[in-house]
């Protein structure tokens, strides 16, 4: 229990960075759905939406591959540090380069209406800037310096918050006479109306060289090695990461690159698909505390599993740490499922992005048996059969499109969470039979399928009984809520220790 108290120690250093960080940035969704329609919020949601396949791409698998030949035995880290940023810092450059030369024609086969080439050309710079970043990180979070490493994320976010909010808000209140008129000759020097949107990728592409500017010790702390032959080993375990990654970006952000595709016309009167794709990614985002968990507890886990490898009784660890993480997640769940009809508005500010908010339990679903699918995923990663998760993620991929594919024109983006819940589902139970011959870990399947059978039905059961009153309705919620919380408490509570009896 000791190690996993470790491990919960270290997620919630990578936690605060994570959910303070996520929490400011999640702040700005009321302003993109105060100040920009759906239509103009589709385009962030799309460009980024592709800005995450292309972050698998630029980073190709080498920052688990980082930490899996660091913890080999006899290996020199800081050689191997040297290597693979000398890899990423070459790669960087050169797609980098690509991507901004091609910006115009690539916007017109994304589906970008014209006029937005620098939009492009800023997400290229970003995408260079954040993958030479990601060894030096990986290497902070090796080296357990969790607080360092929280700082510089938590500097990058404050500074992109804050920009985002000097032009989008101040500077275009300014502009339009709302306040501090004497002003505007100051601010029309520095702010271009017709950046509009833009400036959420210009803001995040500032913040992006910050970051690097922070990390100046860790990215000039190698000597520059690119001979092929030692890195052939990286690149064959790295290789299968990055197509599993891939296959991952399709299951986490191909609906919203779909989902304008497969709607049918006029299928939500009187909006277009751009508008429809702006609502679902807004209430997407909703699912973010579901996210936030996930997303420290990967940051903590994956050096931690490689470290436990040894370990006599890692298996059982891994048991613990799974059944935990699932409940935790599974609070969440309820909570947040039977509350959104609350917790919406305050971030939705117009009333069209209020429809979408039944994507939400089920996104928060997904999410969870996604996190449960990392967890699982530790066999293949320890046993270099990395392999697999390529397989598991191109099965994902497959299915995701072919749900997309049958849900999108009959169910509109409800049709598109339904995907991804049902992927990240069998995904976990694939990753859970395969682990179970390969790499055997007592994982208490049985006993957590059941809590995740209460919790579904508890909002489902809040969902469907609404009464009309707002405070009966908010009583009746919070009554589901209590009790789910209670039943974990009474039955999952550790039990005292029975006396020996000489």
């Amino acid at each position: 229990m000791s190690v996993v108290k470790k491990l919960a120690s270290q997620t919630a250093v990578y936690g605060i960075s994570s959910i303070v960080g996520r929490v400011l940035t999640y702040l700005l969704v009321p302003v993109y759905t105060g100040y920009f329609a759906a239509a103009e919020y589709g385009i962030v949601t799309a460009l980024y939406a592709y800005v995450s396949f292309l972050n698998v791409v630029f980073t190709y698998g080498m920052e688990t591959t980082f930490f899996r030949f660091a913890n080999q035995a006899g290996v020199d880290r800081q050689e191997l540090y040297g290597r693979v940023m000398s890899l990423l810092l070459v790669s960087s450059v050169g797609l980098t380069a690509v991507l901004v030369l091609l910006a115009e024609p690539l916007l017109g086969l994304l589906d970008i209406p014209a006029g937005h080439e620098r939009y492009a050309v800023w997400v290229a710079l970003i995408l260079g800037l954040d993958a030479l970043a990601a060894i030096p990180f990986a290497r902070l979070r090796l080296e357990n310096k969790a607080r360092r490493f929280a700082t510089i994320k938590l500097a990058n976010i404050v500074l992109n918050v804050a920009l985002n909010l000097f032009f989008i808000v101040f500077c275009a209140d300014v502009m339009k006479g709302e306040y501090l008129p004497a002003l505007q000759p100051l601010v029309g020097r520095m702010y271009d109306p017709t950046i509009g949107v833009g400036y959420v990728f210009l803001s995040n592409l500032v913040a992006s060289g910050f970051t690097v500017l922070l990390l100046w010790r860790e990215l000039f702390n190698f000597r520059f090695r690119l001979s092929l032959e030692p890195l052939r080993s990286l690149l064959k375990y790295a290789y299968p990461l990055m197509l599993m990654g891939l296959a991952g970006m399709v299951n986490e952000t191909l609906d919203r690159i779909l989902l304008p595709k497969w709607l049918p016309d006029n299928f939500y009167p009187g909006q277009s698909s751009l508008t429809a794709v702006g609502i679902y990614g807004a209430c997407y985002k909703l699912s973010i505390f579901m996210s936030l968990v996930i997303q420290a507890f990967r940051y903590a886990a994956e050096p931690f599993f490689f470290a436990q490898i040894t370990e006599k009784n890692s298996p059982a660890t891994f048991a613990m740490i799974l059944k935990w993480f699932t409940l935790c997640c599974a609070v969440i769940f309820v909570g947040i499922s039977l509350n959104v009809e609350d917790i919406g508005p305050l971030f939705l500010r117009r009333p069209e992005y209020l429809q979408g908010l039944v994507v939400v339990p089920v996104l928060l679903l997904a999410n969870l048996f996604l996190g449960v699918y990392y967890n699982l995923s530790v066999w293949f990663k320890l046993t270099d059969k990395t392999y697999y998760g390529t397989y598991i993620g191109a099965g994902g991929a497959v299915l995701t499109i072919a749900l997309n594919f049958l849900l999108i024109p009959v169910l509109g983006y409800m049709g598109c969470a339904i995907a991804t819940l049902v992927c990240y589902f069998m995904m976990a139970v694939i990753c859970w039979r395969l682990g179970e011959r390969h790499f055997p870990v007592p994982y208490p399947a049985l006993r957590l399928g059941l809590w995740l059978l209460l919790a579904s039905g508890l909002v489902a059961l809040g969902w469907w009984i609404q009464p009309e009153d707002w405070w009966v309705r908010r009583a009746w919620h919070a009554g589901l809520t209590a009790a789910f919380l209670l039943a974990l408490y009474f039955i999952e509570r550790p039990q005292p220790a029975k006396p020996v009896v000489a």
